[in-house]
Parts: structure tokens; C-alpha cells; sequence
């Protein structure tokens, strides 16, 4: 899904202001357009090529890989070590892994985001791989070539765009529940285009019990 939307932002690049401001509004934002009836925003990730080769700065770089951020098993795993006491509570119920993506200059140009439309998804593509941590263990999807896939990418967004992407869903079966996406090498991106800037912002989103 593609929003339009402002925010109160002024320093992507000020880890208070992330955490303080846009954590909030991006709540927000999940919960009117999923009609959820709780979001937690819990980590985010900025990306910029130029940033990243700063040693300790925390900026990655675009990820050129096709993947989805967590699998059937990471996901319950994630809400288990975030909520707690509640978690087993909100398993019981339909939930979601859910991150708004946006640039943070427009337009953005270089390496743009392609998604993958769920429905061509198939069961053997999704590949699972570890991600080691100093204090835990995650697992995401890597996904496998197949004709069949079909990639949309959403040209020239602006800082007042942004993309939500299903990284899991509890209600379906199957692969559709899954979402894969990846940065891309455009081949009519100007060779003079500015580094892209975006941030990631990673939330669970808890439906109504009825849902």
C-alpha cells in the first residue's frame, strides 16, 4: 500500500527524534489504515551508500537481495521477546509484521524499492537463513528466482510517500502471508542521481480479537 503523509521529522538522521516522534506517528498511521487495534513500533533502519562506509555510524546500505524480514517462525518468535507477559495473550489473535518504508529526499532515484506481488509467491522460494545476533537469534526468508514472480516498484517518491510492506501476516496460509521486496539497480536512474536516503521502520500490529 502507498500513503501520502507528513510528518513532524526533522532530522532523519537524529535517533531521539526517531524514537520520540516518528515511532508515534507511524503507530498511528498503521493503525488508521489497518484498523488495528494496537501498534508497537519497535526498530527502524536507515539506509544511505554514502553514510554507511562511516565506521560506527549505524547507516546501512540499500539491500540489493530479494528477502522478506522474518518467517513463520521468527515472527511469533519477535512478539514473544518484545511483549512479554502479554505475548501469549496476543498470539491467540490475528497479528502482523508490518514496516512503512520511505525515502527521506525525493525524488528518490537510485536503488528504489521493488516489491513482489504475494500472490505469486510459492512455497519452495521462500529459503529460510539465520541473522546471528550478540543477544539473539533471527530468521528471515531469502527468496529463489521463479518466472512466475511479478516485481511493482512505485518511481520517483517523494519524502511524503511512503510504503507499507506485510512482512507477516498470522491470518492467511502459505506463502501470500509473506511480502518479498528489495532494493534494485534501476537501468534509467541518471548516472548523477543523489545516493538514496530511506528509513525502515519495523512495527507489530495486533488485530481486534473478531478479526
Amino acid at each position: 500500500m502507498l500513503l501520502h503523509q507528513q510528518t513532524a521529522v526533522t532530522d532523519f538522521y537524529d535517533e531521539e527524534q526517531i524514537k520520540t516522534v516518528y515511532y508515534a506517528e507511524r503507530e498511528r498511521v498503521l493503525q488508521a489504515a489497518t484498523g488495528a487495534a494496537r501498534v508497537v513500533a519497535f526498530d527502524h533502519i536507515i539506509r544511505n551508500a554514502a553514510m554507511a562506509a562511516i565506521k560506527g555510524s549505524g547507516i546501512k546500505m540499500p539491500a540489493k537481495r530479494v528477502h522478506n524480514d522474518y518467517t513463520a517462525w521468527s515472527s511469533p518468535k519477535r512478539v514473544r521477546e518484545l511483549m512479554g507477559a502479554e505475548a501469549e495473550e496476543l498470539l491467540r489473535h490475528r497479528y502482523a509484521i508490518i514496516n512503512l518504508w520511505r525515502p527521506i529526499r525525493g525524488p528518490l532515484l537510485d536503488s528504489p524499492l521493488a516489491l513482489c506481488d504475494a500472490q505469486s509467491l510459492e512455497e519452495e522460494n521462500l529459503i529460510a537463513c539465520d541473522l546471528l545476533y550478540p543477544d539473539r537469534a533471527g530468521e528471515i526468508y531469502s527468496i529463489t528466482y521463479n518466472p512466475n514472480q511479478r516485481y511493482y516498484y512505485f518511481p520517483r517518491m517523494q519524502p511524503d510517500e511512503a510504503v507499507l510492506i506485510r512482512c507477516f501476516d498470522s491470518a492467511p496460509d502459505g506463502p501470500h502471508r509473506f511480502s518479498a521486496h528489495t532494493g534494485f539497480d534501476n537501468p534509467e536512474t541518471p548516472a548523477d542521481a543523489p545516493t538514496r536516503e530511506s528509513i525502515e521502520v519495523r512495527t507489530l500490529v495486533f488485530f481486534p480479537p473478531e478479526a
